[in-house]
């Protein structure tokens, strides 16, 4: 269907506007993590795979690492697999590792390309282990609230990524989309917490920006207002006063161990909102917590 005069319009003042970032970002690579309510909600999952294809068209290289919570852990009550939490942490036994593997490896992440691909773009789902993309080591014990140490089995965290197959991919104009599923020294699976692998991917591959998307606006100060850009300094006074706490801390060390590695700039955003990448990545003022070294 052609564009009225007014529809033109319109898009040509949205693309005027964005054209400077996408002329300095032509090229660069940004890391996402996708997950939270964008993960679930019809209407957000296709704005997101649009999105990715609109940055791919424009010369923006986007590689997704993805989450899937809520999928595990229907498909372990499904099998009647039970798995307790320990400081925020799923306890992933080798039946429960199985299930992980099957949902992000295999249910969630070609959804994500499907959706992707139906949209016009071309993307291409793996794990971890392919290609021994993600290396990794058994998590520590952690503390439970009674004090006692417990093992999370087969919970893992990031020892090294290859990103060998990730730029093979790019250089295809393929986008990746990756499930945060790495590979111990023994071939045995890991299940590594998203954001965490996010972040590691965007530190192995120099990426311009690491953006998390989340269920929040960003990082929201006491008030309940929110904190455009933070820097290092500014995080270590926010978790010593207690307004950083909960969920938010792993996010926000995340993102701070990838803008102190070769990431320019990390930002957590609301993936509640529809086009919430494009906003932040081809606007002025963006809609998140920027964060910065």
């Amino acid at each position: 269907m052609p564009l009225s005069e007014d529809q033109a319009h319109q898009v040509a003042v949205v693309l005027t506007e964005a054209m400077p970032y996408i002329q300095r970002f032509r090229g660069a690579t940004m890391v996402i993590k996708y997950g939270g309510n964008a993960m679930v909600d019809e209407v957000l999952k296709n704005s997101f795979a649009r999105d990715l294809v609109l940055l791919k068209l424009v010369g923006i290289n986007p590689v997704v690492v993805h989450g899937g919570g809520p999928q595990i852990a229907e498909m372990l009550s499904r099998l009647q697999i039970e798995s307790d939490f320990v400081a925020g942490m799923r306890v992933t036994n080798r039946a429960a590792m199985a299930a992980v593997e099957m949902v992000l490896g295999g249910q969630v992440n070609k959804e994500i390309v499907n959706l992707i691909n139906q949209h016009g773009g071309k993307a291409v789902g793996i794990t971890g282990k392919d290609g021994q993309t993600i290396r990794a080591r058994k998590m520590a014990g952690v503390v439970d609230a009674k004090g006692n140490e417990v093992d999370l089995g087969y919970v893992g965290e990031v020892e090294q990524i290859d990103t060998s197959l990730v730029a093979l991919l790019d250089q295809q104009d393929f986008i990746p989309v990756i499930a945060p599923i790495g590979v111990g020294e023994n071939g045995e699976s890991y299940n590594i917490n998203a954001d965490l692998v996010a972040g590691a991917v965007a530190e192995a591959v120099g990426a311009e920006k690491l953006i998390l998307l989340t269920n929040t606006p960003g990082l929201l100060d006491q008030q309940g207002g929110l904190i455009a850009r933070l820097t290092a300094q500014r995080v270590a006074d926010l978790i010593d006063d207690g307004t950083i706490h909960g969920g938010m801390l792993p996010k926000i060390r995340c993102a701070l161990d990838a803008v102190a590695g070769a990431v320019h700039t990390a930002h957590i955003i609301d993936g509640r909102r529809q086009h919430a990448l494009l906003l932040e990545v081809l606007t002025d003022s963006g809609i998140g917590t920027l964060i910065e070294s």
